[in-house]
């Protein structure tokens, strides 16, 4: 059987908290290494050192060894260094003893079969318990809200410290610096343990074995098996039976509908594309289709020689191009990019896209189509 801390993992715990039988069928496909993960890694290692700079424990500076290391980083790490502080001193208004922990491993076991992880910091005091978790990503903002990772790791630390410290309520904030997101969401230490024997322990039951129902939604995003699941494939090739899409033409109301699915299709499609490519790579015939050799652009053997060549022939072989607003952040690092650029930088209006309503966004009037011509010139 697999490895169950990887079956039932606090990171995962969204998905398999809604569709349990994933977690064994994820666990047999192997974590493929991405430079986005290795960014993180590093990230989180310079926020604890930080910390612990902060707090006056002698640290190596690893800052030379990291492969992703620049100015952006440095400052998500002082950053957070200073919200995390911040909120020790807060703690400590109220409670001297406050204690803080980094990278502190966690057990929440008596819930979830083998289930353990690490928290990137708690600071734990009588009356309250705060879990902070680090996330240097800038694809989603993540939720605190009920988020299962961190309500994973509000157990473990309940285990761990509720015999030394009187708790009775739970803070949970999710600290995501590179989208300019800190989101906290409180719990009762009593709200907490009912979630965790009514909902957790009886799901995690399940997917430690296998069982359960299998679920498609949002969750099917970080899903080692999305491109070649059974039943996220039922639920987008139904699609192509509604009812709706009988008439000659759609109705407002069929859009609406037609909408709220279209983007998950989209996102099927793309994935059991890819898992096909990948059988076909791997081996495996695929009835009625070929690998062939895809379209390449020409490119230089040796740009180096190439330029060379053309600087004897008398030529400039470069063009000289400004970073972009993003990249010229990175180089110079977010607080010397405000103090340099903050009044050259002005936010074109975007073109109109269409959203539930649900967003939080300002609804636009409807504009004539030429208005954003411009942009697409």
């Amino acid at each position: 059987m697999p490895d169950q801390h990887a079956v039932l993992s606090a990171s995962s715990a969204n998905r398999w908290l809604n569709c349990p039988p994933s977690a064994l069928l994820n666990a047999i496909v192997p974590d493929k290494a991405t430079s986005y993960a290795q960014e993180g890694s590093e990230a989180h290692l310079m926020c604890e050192v930080e910390i612990k700079k902060a707090l006056g424990i002698l640290v190596d500076d690893p800052h030379g060894t990291l492969q992703y290391y620049d100015k952006e980083m440095q400052e998500c790490a002082d950053d957070y260094r200073d919200y995390v502080m911040a909120q020790l001193a807060k703690a400590k208004e109220t409670c001297q003893d406050s204690l803080i922990c980094i990278e502190q491993k966690l057990d929440y076991s008596r819930w979830v079969p083998q289930g353990f992880g690490t928290g990137d910091c708690l600071i734990v005091s009588d009356g309250t318990m705060h879990v902070i978790d680090f996330k240097y990503g800038v694809g989603v903002k993540v939720p605190a809200q009920m988020n299962p990772q961190m309500l994973c790791y509000g157990l473990g630390a309940l285990d761990t410290f509720g015999d030394l410290y009187t708790i009775d309520t739970v803070v949970l904030t999710i600290y995501q610096p590179r989208r300019a997101h800190i989101d906290t969401f409180t719990i009762s230490k009593d709200a907490l343990l009912k979630w965790a024997e009514e909902v957790l322990a009886p799901v995690a039951k399940l997917a430690a074995i296998g069982k359960g129902e299998f679920s498609v939604g949002d969750w099917c995003t970080f899903c080692k098996i999305k491109g070649s699941c059974h039943a996220r494939a039922k639920v987008n090739m139904s699609l192509q039976n509604c009812e709706w899409m009988e008439a000659a033409a759609l109705d407002p109301e069929s859009v609406a509908k037609m909408l709220a699915e279209v983007d998950g299709l989209i996102s099927w499609a793309e994935d059991f594309k890819k898992e096909a490519l990948d059988m076909a790579i791997g081996g495996t015939a695929i009835p009625h289709y070929k690998l062939v050799e895809g379209r390449a652009n020409r490119t230089y053997a040796d740009s180096d020689e190439v330029a060379t060549v053309v600087e004897k022939a008398g030529y400039d072989p470069y063009e000289k191009k400004i970073k972009t607003v993003t990249a010229m952040q990175k180089m110079l690092g977010k607080n010397e990019f405000n103090e340099l650029l903050k009044d050259l930088i002005v936010k074109p209006q975007g073109k109109p896209t269409l959203v539930p309503e649900s967003d939080p966004r300002p609804a636009l009037n409807a504009m004539p189509e030429d208005d954003f011509k411009d942009e697409e010139e």
